[in-house]
């Protein structure tokens, strides 16, 4: 018989793959009655399974198509491929989302209506939700690339510090997430170096400790590839890995754990927002304000795809979860990270070709 717990993995290793690939697409429909209007979702693997969607499709009677994708860029294609008002509802790195309204893709979204004063104030960042006084996206959920182990075969002393992502004492053993800037951001602080100050000066020192690491390395992966080889013990140290590998299955895993070094991680988040051209604005942004309640949170926070901190401080989660997501250090958590930095073309050009280059070594 196969455990919930493999069941889970399964499920999260398609989602990840078809999610890479830009291809997979989901319908949620009323179950016992017929949808009166469909919503046309471009999403993350979290926003596809039904414990989230029904709610919704239920109450207002609707199908909701949900397609998922990874990478902005991967989004940008899909929306250019399809006829205005295809898309409804868009879910996109925070970080992204000034770059979407700049492209005219986010309608405006009616701030008095958006639960703003629940969202951790962290997140309240008016320079990547707002441009001219206007809100186009609301925070909708985050976490930390920091440092996923096994804590029955890595000592707790090791991992409190970044060192451990080059300590030899673990050669064979460390996993290294295979996307180049939050993982080069993670050796950044390790070195004292601000992900926000890195420049092209900075990427030596980086590289020598990129190189270091991948001696070290029994595999370099993506997310589900470096989460795997933690599971299976082919690696105890996952680098840049965090709560978003290991929370959903640290219950029958309780080996698996996570944390954030002294020298601290890097924290990520996703926004959700209405497409400009929607023809469904109104249906939309009822969407969005679901998503974003404490039901909605709750659901997101803990889906099968991937665990992570809703943005929304009134989620509705049990004791258990929020000890899975390590609720109550979120204070140290957030004023020990730093906002995901994206880098400037010259620069992201510089830390693809090290990247590049420590991959080939």
């Amino acid at each position: 018989m196969i455990s919930s717990f493999t069941r889970n993995l399964i499920s999260r290793r398609r989602a990840l793959q078809l999610g890479a690939a830009g291809l997979a697409t989901m319908t949620i429909t009323p179950k016992f009655a017929k949808a009166a209007d469909e919503l046309n979702c471009l999403v993350w693997c979290d926003h596809t399974h039904a414990r989230l969607l029904d709610p919704f499709a239920e109450k207002h009677g609707v199908t909701i198509n949900v397609k998922e994708y990874e990478g902005t860029g991967t989004a940008y294609s899909l929306v250019e491929q399809s006829q205005p008002g295809d898309w409804d509802v868009f879910v996109i790195d925070s970080v992204d989302v000034p770059g979407a309204v700049e492209k005219g893709l986010l309608a405006e979204l009616p701030e008095a209506e958006m639960p703003w004063d629940d969202i951790f104030p962290e997140l309240r960042q008016p320079q990547l939700h707002f441009k001219d006084g206007k809100l186009y996206a609301m925070p909708e959920k985050f976490g930390y690339n920091s440092i996923a182990f096994n804590n029955t075969r890595v000592a707790a002393e090791d991992v409190a510090t970044a060192a451990v992502m080059w300590n030899p004492k673990y050669s064979g053993r460390i996993a290294i997430y295979n996307y180049y800037i939050p993982t080069m951001e993670m050796v950044a602080l390790g070195l004292g170096i601000r992900p926000d100050t890195i420049t092209q000066m900075s990427l030596p020192a980086i590289r020598e400790k990129l190189l270091e690491m991948k001696k070290l390395a029994s595999v370099v992966g993506d997310v589900v590839t470096t989460q795997n080889a933690l599971l299976t013990g082919a690696a105890d140290i996952l680098v840049a890995g965090g709560e978003y590998t290991v929370a959903g299955m640290m219950v029958e895993k309780p080996e698996l754990d996570w944390t954030l070094p002294k020298e601290g991680g890097i924290r990520w988040g996703q926004a959700i927002g209405v497409f400009a051209d929607s023809a469904k604005k109104d249906l939309a942004t009822e969407f969005v304000k679901y998503i974003l309640s404490p039901q909605g949170q709750g659901a997101l926070a803990t889906a099968d795809c991937y665990w992570a901190m809703p943005a929304n401080a009134k989620a509705e989660l049990d004791d258990s979860q929020k000890k899975q997501l390590r609720w109550d250090q979120q204070p140290g958590f957030i004023a020990n990270s730093h906002p995901y930095f994206i880098p400037d073309a010259d620069l992201d050009a510089a830390m693809l070709d090290v990247w590049t280059e420590v991959l080939g070594a």
